[in-house]
């Protein structure tokens, strides 16, 4: 990594949540221990089970977090956008194994950071502690938030919830939203099997709800959408 490149990602995560709080040597001692990895589309980070030393963020790119039943199926569990972290929660754990894989949707640019090197500085940084807690809490409610919606809703309506969830909140009128992975993905991440995800596209565009080009779903009315989540 050149000079230049160090310098733009270390002012990078100087304006990120949990690294804008360390004080210089505690950042330096974080940027020593921080590797890079660039992925192609279809590539894992890690694997299930898998002994976990770093957490991550992503810089570019798409990473998709998912878990294989016993009889190999599928389960999309989170999709990581440029800006997030991923599998920080697991450096207090007594087991450290990630439980789930993680796989590039796009090409990918990761940074990996030592477990290890963080809880060290973790021990003298109050400020950054809270800063983690506050983010692993806003992660647990909206996962609890996601198995209310599995157990509670049906399939139309988890859909439905997911694109109101990812459109601009204060938005009127027609409204357009480009999915942030593929359809099949989405699909399972809702717990939808993508044959039934297909037929409530289709079902939800002679309603007049959506418009579906490609991976672009373009809404009517958003208050009209709403209306049907009441």
């Amino acid at each position: 990594m050149s000079d230049n490149d160090q310098s733009h990602i270390a002012e990078e995560l100087r304006r990120h949540h949990l690294f804008s709080g360390l004080e210089e040597q505690q950042f330096d001692r974080v940027l020593r221990s921080m590797n890079r990895h660039e992925l192609e589309a279809g590539e894992h980070l890690f694997e299930q089970a898998q002994q976990a030393d770093y957490f991550y963020l992503v810089r570019r790119g798409r990473m998709k977090l998912y878990r294989l039943s016993p009889g190999g199926g599928e389960k999309v569990i989170d999709i990581v956008n440029p800006g997030q972290t991923f599998a920080e929660a697991i450096m207090f754990m007594d087991r450290q194994y990630y439980p789930v894989a993680a796989e590039a949707l796009l090409p990918t640019e990761v940074l990996a950071f030592s477990n290890e090197d963080f809880r060290g500085v973790l021990e003298n940084s109050p400020e950054v502690c809270f800063q983690l807690m506050a983010d692993m809490s806003r992660r647990l409610r909206r996962h609890l938030n996601e198995i209310d919606a599995l157990t509670l809703q049906n399939a139309s309506l988890r859909f439905l919830h997911y694109l109101h969830d990812h459109l601009p909140p204060e938005q009127e009128g027609p409204a357009r939203l480009e999915l942030d992975a593929p359809k099949n993905v989405i699909a399972s991440l809702l717990s939808i099997q993508p044959e039934s995800f297909s037929r409530i596209l289709r079902s939800l565009g002679k309603q007049g709800l959506i418009r579906v080009k490609g991976n672009v779903i373009e809404v009517e009315d958003i208050n009209r959408l709403r209306q049907y989540l009441l």
